[in-house]
């Protein structure tokens, strides 16, 4: 019986958290919930649960005080945005495993989560890292030739960067996978997600950049593959739910029964995979660049998109110019010293300069 504490519940990963737990009374027990604003709906999902209310909490810093008084085995960071830093370095400071689909705590804390953490203690949730993770247990570390993390291409695969320029907010929603919140999915129009993703799984499992690749693959099976020196690729495969690496985040390296429904090998099937479309696409090869320079580097090119893309959401800058407002606050960018006060200032900086691009009529 693992005990799970659930930073926030209310949202997209914590509600199929809850649903997979609930599924498995005997192998999960969940002792804590957070959410960021929605205290009715935590409530509910308390009193469906059996968590002491005292236990649920609202707001970041009310996360943190948690993760530090409640004991859990297993805390699962489903908050959305850097905001979830603070929580991640609480939870590794408890020992616990820290199951984290916050991939932007990882990103624009870099060294500072990396150092925190004791070997094995993050296990990502995102479904490209998950399958990473599940694929590199096919060989040791010294045989690993290279990471190649997939992408669905979004909404706009094919399409030229002069087409891309008249797409619509409606048009960068309609995501033809997944479905996730507004700046997730139009992050993942832009391919920016994939770059942020690029940067994960370098400071994840420590491969250096020029050995991870992406290619487009359509369908969303392949969640993403391991290349080994030999020549052999290893590859997870399964329908496109979150279920399944939100189970394995919570009791890795077992696996939890009935997560998803298994492929139905009765029928056809058709995977594709294309190159990426890099000069209509950027996102990727500026957020390696982002990555190879480090420091606070990341969470610049993590601050300034979010600002970009609530800018393209209010009409203010077309699609095309979210990416390039990113490489502009990027080039002016100082780095700052890797402390959390200077991740924070480095980040409050790139949103002040990304805003003022933006005023400036890009």
């Amino acid at each position: 019986m693992r005990k799970v504490l659930i930073l926030g519940s209310t949202g997209s990963i914590g509600t199929q958290a809850i649903e997979v737990m609930s599924a498995n009374p005997d192998r999960f027990q969940v002792v804590g919930l957070a959410t960021g604003s929605k205290h009715e709906a935590m409530m509910q999902q308390a009193a469906a649960l059996g968590v002491n209310p005292d236990n649920c909490v609202v707001g970041v810093e009310a996360a943190v005080e948690l993760i530090r008084r409640v004991s859990a085995d297993v805390v699962l960071n489903g908050i959305t945005g850097s905001v979830g830093l603070m929580p991640t370095l609480a939870v590794l400071e408890t020992g616990a495993t820290l199951a984290l689909a916050n991939k932007e705590s990882l990103i624009v804390g870099g060294e500072l989560v990396t150092r925190a953490a004791a070997p094995g203690q993050i296990v990502p949730v995102d479904s490209e890292h998950s399958a990473l993770a599940q694929a590199l247990t096919a060989g040791r570390a010294d045989e690993v030739a290279k990471l190649v993390l997939t992408a669905s291409g979004g909404p706009f695969r094919g399409k030229t960067r002069d087409e891309l320029s008249a797409v619509t907010p409606a048009d960068a929603l309609a995501h033809p996978t997944w479905d996730m919140g507004p700046v997730v999915t139009t992050n993942s129009a832009t391919l920016v997600n994939k770059g942020l993703e690029v940067i994960e799984a370098h400071l994840l499992f420590d491969i250096p950049f020029h050995r991870i690749e992406v290619t487009v693959h359509p369908q969303s099976i392949v969640h993403s593959m391991v290349e080994f020196v030999d020549g052999s690729t290893i590859a997870q495969c399964s329908p496109p739910d979150m279920r399944l690496p939100i189970a394995l985040g919570l009791d890795w390296p077992h696996r939890t029964p009935g997560a998803t429904t298994a492929l139905d090998w009765t029928t056809s099937h058709q995977w594709t995979f294309e190159p990426l479309d890099d000069s209509a696409f950027p996102a990727v090869s500026m957020a390696k660049a982002a990555g190879q320079r480090g420091a606070t580097f990341p969470a610049v090119f993590n601050a300034a998109n979010e600002q970009a893309v609530h800018a393209f959401h209010r009409g203010e800058v077309a699609f095309v110019d979210i990416v390039d407002i990113v490489g502009d606050v990027v080039e002016r960018h100082e780095p700052r010293e890797m402390t959390v006060t200077g991740v924070l200032a480095a980040e409050q900086w790139a949103r002040l300069e990304a805003d003022h691009i933006i005023r400036a009529g890009r």
